[in-house]
């Protein structure tokens, strides 16, 4: 069964046979419109409802949502070079297994909530939580959504295998082995959403932008480490993020939540609250991948 809080599961129970325009994903997207896309200038802290369990109703309606399909290129072709450039990182990254950073790409492939409020705990220095920041929380909730989503017209138009498939290595999530089997490589769901979550965190605290973006990068090149994605699935899924925030700018709600963020985070670091996440370790283990940002 797919994890309810994967990115791949998004468009799960709204595709039938790989098709991403199916009824029911149309039906998803008639709620985002119903749902995420109301006129208010300040955060509405009406509760959000989910289209599915675990999964909050995104900003974005059907009409707003980035077309991956139209915007990418095509994956890599065999004997071209971005194909070498893939699997030269993919060896690289396979050494990792077993390591530190092998088992923070495992913690980073895990999306449920709260567990992934903490994932840019570290470059903030400070935590995100229900209690603590509950407009913060919710905006990665509902960004989470409309990132994932974007990536699904070419998700399904492409299935591309991923590296285990080719390798037969082991992933770093063998849980998920049999639904990754069938759900498209690229572009990167996983790249796509913390990619977004790393440039709207930059502007809720833009003094933290580089450790942020940092962090982002690290998050996205945990799916190569995991043995699950290319180098160029994370790349174009961060081109994805950066559609997606440009759309969700265009957003009344999803700009009053962001300001809401913004003095809701300053509260949060004044009163000097740590982070949530064993900050130490996690540069330890990002530092193992020389392919990684410093």
């Amino acid at each position: 069964m797919r994890r309810a809080t994967d990115p791949a599961s998004l468009a799960h129970a709204a595709r039938r046979h790989g098709a991403f325009a199916a009824a029911t994903i149309a039906a998803v997207l008639l709620c985002l419109a119903a749902c995420g896309q109301q006129p208010e200038t300040k955060a509405d802290t009406a509760p959000v409802p989910e289209f599915r369990p675990g999964f909050l109703v995104g900003y974005l309606t059907a009409e707003t949502l980035p077309n991956s399909l139209a915007l990418l290129p095509p994956p890599p072709a065999a004997g071209s070079a971005g194909l070498a450039m893939d699997q030269a990182v993919s060896r690289h990254s396979l050494a990792l297994r077993g390591t530190p950073r092998w088992t923070l790409a495992a913690e980073d492939a895990d999306l449920r909530f709260p567990h992934a409020a903490g994932t840019f705990s570290c470059a903030l220095n400070a935590p995100v939580s229900e209690q603590d920041t509950p407009n913060l929380y919710r905006l990665l909730r509902r960004s989470l959504t409309d990132a994932g989503l974007s990536t699904y017209a070419a998700k399904d138009h492409y299935n591309r295998a991923r590296p285990f498939t080719v390798n037969n290595q082991p992933i770093c999530t063998p849980a998920e082995e049999t639904h990754l089997r069938t759900d498209g490589s690229y572009p990167s769901g996983h790249t796509t959403v913390g990619w977004a979550w790393a440039l709207i965190l930059t502007e809720i605290a833009p003094d933290k932008a580089d450790a942020i973006l940092a962090r982002g990068r690290a998050f996205g090149q945990s799916r190569v480490v995991c043995n699950v994605h290319w180098e160029s699935d994370l790349i174009e899924g961060r081109f994805m993020a950066a559609a997606t925030v440009a759309r969700l700018h265009a957003d009344p709600n999803f700009r009053a939540d962001l300001d809401a963020s913004k003095a809701e985070l300053a509260a949060v670091r004044a009163r000097g609250l740590p982070p949530v996440r064993d900050c130490r370790a996690e540069a330890a283990a990002i530092a193992l991948d020389p392919l990684q940002a410093p």
